[in-house]
C-alpha cells in the first residue's frame, strides 16, 4: 500500500507541473503585463526597462524556471485589477465556492443513495420507475436553465428565498462563511440545489445500475440461501460493494463540479471562484487566470489521489503493486 501511495503521489506531482507549464504558457502569450502595469504616458523606453526589470526579455524557459519557483513559494502572480497577490484573491473567494460545492455535494448524497438503492431493490414500483424518468429529464437540462427557472419560481413568484448574493456572512477564523447565518442559508438553497442537478441524477442512475448488478451476484444468492436479514444482505454486503464504482466516479464529478460553479455563480452573483475567473477573462487578467488554473487543477489532482487511496483501502482485492 505504501509504494501504490507513493506512486500515486509522484503521479500528482506530474500533473501538476504540467498544468502549471500550460498555465504559464497561456500567461506567456497572452497580454502584456507591462501595458497593465503603466499607462499611455509611459515612453518607450521606460516600458523596455520594466520589461528587462520584470525578466519579460528573458527566454521561456528562464521565465518558466523562475514561475516554478516562486509557484514552490506560493507566488502564481500579481492580480493588476485586484493590486494584490492572485492567490490571496483568489483564498478570498474560495469559502463562497467551497460552502457552494459542500452543500451541493450534501444534497447528492442525502437524495441520490436512498433512491438508487431503493430504485435497484424495487425496480418495478411506481416510484422508481418516476425516479428514472425525472433523472433522464435532470440530466437533459443545462444548470443555467434549472437555476433560472429556481429563481423564477422560488424568488420572483412566491418570494420564499433571495435570488443573488451570499447573504450575511460571519468571520470564523478568517473564513469568512454563510452557514452560521440564517440569511446565509437563505442564500444558499437556490444555488445549491441548481449546482446539485448537475450530478445528482448521474449518481441515482449510477447508484441503482451498480446496486441491481451486485444483488445478481454469486455471493448474494448464498447470502440469501444462508438465511441472512434483508437488511443486512442489502446495507452490508451489497451496498458496500456498490460504493467502489460510486467513489471512483464521484472524486472525479466533484472536480467537475467546481467547475461547473462558474455557470452558477454567474446566474445568482455568488461571489465565489468561478464568478471571479469570468471577472478576469473580461478584464484580461492574465496572472488571476493563471493562478486559479493552476489552483482548481491542484484541487482535480488532490481529490483524484485521495480517491485512488480510498479506493485501495476498501477494496484490498485491489491490486496495487505494478509488473
Amino acid at each position: 500500500m505504501f509504494a501504490f501511495i507513493v506512486r500515486r503521489i509522484i503521479q500528482a506531482t506530474v500533473v501538476m507541473l504540467v498544468i502549471g507549464f500550460i498555465g504559464f504558457s497561456v500567461k506567456h502569450q497572452l497580454g502584456d503585463p507591462v501595458r497593465d502595469l503603466v499607462g499611455i504616458s509611459v515612453s518607450i523606453e521606460e516600458r523596455e526597462a520594466l520589461r528587462q526589470e520584470l525578466g519579460l526579455n528573458d527566454s521561456f524557459l528562464v521565465q518558466y524556471g523562475r514561475f516554478l519557483k516562486n509557484a514552490m513559494h506560493g507566488d502564481l502572480g500579481y492580480s493588476f485589477f485586484y493590486k494584490r497577490p492572485a492567490l490571496d484573491v483568489i483564498f478570498d473567494k474560495a469559502p463562497a465556492t467551497i460552502e457552494l460545492v459542500f452543500a451541493a455535494s450534501l444534497i447528492i448524497l442525502l437524495i441520490s443513495v436512498p433512491v438508487g438503492l431503493y430504485s435497484a431493490i424495487y425496480p418495478k414500483r411506481f416510484f422508481s420507475k418516476f425516479a428514472m424518468g425525472v433523472s433522464i429529464v435532470g440530466v437533459s437540462i443545462p444548470v443555467f436553465l434549472t437555476a433560472i427557472v429556481l429563481i423564477y419560481v422560488f424568488a420572483v413568484q412566491l418570494h420564499w428565498l433571495p435570488s443573488y448574493g451570499r447573504g450575511e456572512t460571519v468571520d470564523v477564523f478568517g473564513w469568512e462563511s454563510g452557514l452560521l447565518t440564517i440569511d446565509g442559508l437563505r442564500h444558499l438553497v437556490l444555488p445549491s440545489i441548481a449546482l446539485s442537478s448537475i450530478m445528482l441524477p448521474l449518481f441515482i442512475r449510477l447508484i441503482r445500475s451498480e446496486m441491481m448488478e451486485v444483488l445478481e451476484t454469486e455471493y448474494i444468492k448464498y447470502a440469501w440461501a444462508k438465511g441472512l436479514s434483508r437488511r443486512r444482505i442489502w446495507m452490508v454486503h451489497a451496498f458496500k460493494n456498490t460504493l467502489l464504482p460510486v467513489i471512483t466516479v464521484g472524486g472525479v464529478q466533484l472536480g467537475i463540479l467546481i467547475a461547473f460553479t462558474i455557470l452558477t455563480e454567474t446566474v445568482f452573483q455568488w461571489q465565489g471562484m468561478g464568478f471571479m475567473f469570468l471577472e478576469a477573462v473580461e478584464r484580461s487578467d492574465t496572472a488571476l487566470l493563471v493562478a486559479y488554473l493552476v489552483v482548481v487543477g491542484a484541487l482535480f489532482v488532490v481529490v483524484n489521489t485521495v480517491v485512488d487511496i480510498i479506493y485501495g483501502l476498501i477494496n484490498p482485492t485491489v491490486t496495487v503493486a505494478s509488473r
